[in-house]
């Protein structure tokens, strides 16, 4: 019988990560190790399939890691790099030099850099004001990294939904 891991919140605080940023850590880890689970046997011929027109798997893994990327840069109050408005306007472009294990691999370091941002971040800066995007959306610190974690944890419900419809799968995905 197989055993399972409880959820990540579950597993208590998650070491030099602030009280405050526990959720955001602990959604970020727990979309990781999703991930990697729900992409682990996954046919690469099916990356760039559109069900109903909806978008890729190979879309959900490039954003999943981009926003995740972008929203962190502006909580360091720093504007986009031309590489990351690049990778931006490159995400759900098939891409046949890419595949779903390379893809998996950005995520999952783009969390570990994500968790690091947040072990160094100031409980003192977390209100601190932020501006989002180029119409310098008015937000503060903390409200991009909870956003990151929403915004992270309902592409990854659509990544599992797009995975299962693309495999043609019984509907079982073990997580």
């Amino acid at each position: 019988m197989a055993t399972h891991k409880p959820e990540v919140w579950q597993r208590g605080p998650i070491n030099g990560i602030n009280t405050y940023l526990q959720p955001v850590a602990h959604a970020l880890l727990q979309a990781s190790e999703e991930v990697v689970c729900t992409m682990a046997h996954f046919n690469d011929s099916n990356l760039w399939l559109k069900p109903v027109g909806m978008a890729s798997v190979g879309f959900h893994l490039q954003h999943l890691q981009g926003v995740l990327q972008r929203l962190f840069t502006y909580a360091n109050g720093q504007q986009l790099t031309l590489k990351q408005l690049a990778n931006l306007n490159k995400e759900g472009v098939e891409d046949n030099n890419l595949n779903s294990q390379a893809l998996t691999f950005n995520f999952t370091n783009q969390v570990a850099a994500a968790i690091e941002q947040l072990r160094n971040t100031n409980e003192n800066d977390l209100l601190a004001p932020r501006a989002l995007g180029r119409a310098q959306i008015p937000t503060n610190v903390l409200g991009l990294y909870v956003h990151a974690a929403e915004h992270t944890m309902r592409h990854l419900g659509q990544l599992i939904v797009t995975v299962i419809v693309v495999s043609n799968n019984t509907g079982v995905v073990v997580i």
